[in-house]
């Protein structure tokens, strides 16, 4: 694993740690490279509750709830799409935050409107019912767009969390 990913994910257990919060994912593009991130820090159990790595959009639909309606009309790459996978996620299990991710890896996939790089993150705290999303463009192989991808939702949540 990379190491910079090992460290944002450590900080990212002692954050939730000290505020005795526990987390779920809920992850398209990185195919479950957070959850992967977050489980390689001992101790994980006490603050990671579960990933739903929801790939297809039937599996968005099945397991987090996201709408067909909101899939036709924004794309799975979307901000819409992003809330309705943290919500879900929410729901879905018994942690009081969650991080979401869905976006375009490549090489193919891409339009002149999400081009190949764009990913969606989003953020939920279930107490206040907060959503913060955020919309980036990465450059790079796939396997590029995924790493970019792990290392901004774990710095997000840090940064969330501090």
């Amino acid at each position: 694993m990379n190491e910079e990913v090992y460290i944002l994910a450590e900080q990212l257990g002692r954050l939730l740690s000290a505020k005795s919060l526990q987390i779920a994912t809920a992850e398209s593009c990185t195919g479950g490279g957070i959850a992967q991130a977050i489980t390689e820090i001992p101790g994980s159990s006490g603050w990671f509750d579960r990933g739903f790595v929801t790939y297809s959009n039937l599996a968005k639909q099945q397991m987090l709830g996201v709408s067909e309606q909101t899939l036709s009309e924004f794309g799975a790459v979307s901000d819409a799409t992003i809330k309705e996978m943290l919500i879900g996620s929410i729901k879905q299990s018994v942690a009081e935050c969650a991080i979401a991710v869905s976006g375009i890896a490549g090489p193919g996939g891409g339009t002149p409107d999400k081009p190949v790089g764009t990913v969606y993150f989003g953020w939920i705290e279930k107490k206040s019912i907060i959503i913060q999303t955020s919309q980036q463009l990465f450059s790079g192989n796939r396997r590029d767009v995924r790493t970019q991808a792990v290392i901004y939702a774990l710095t997000m949540a840090n940064q969330i969390l501090i």
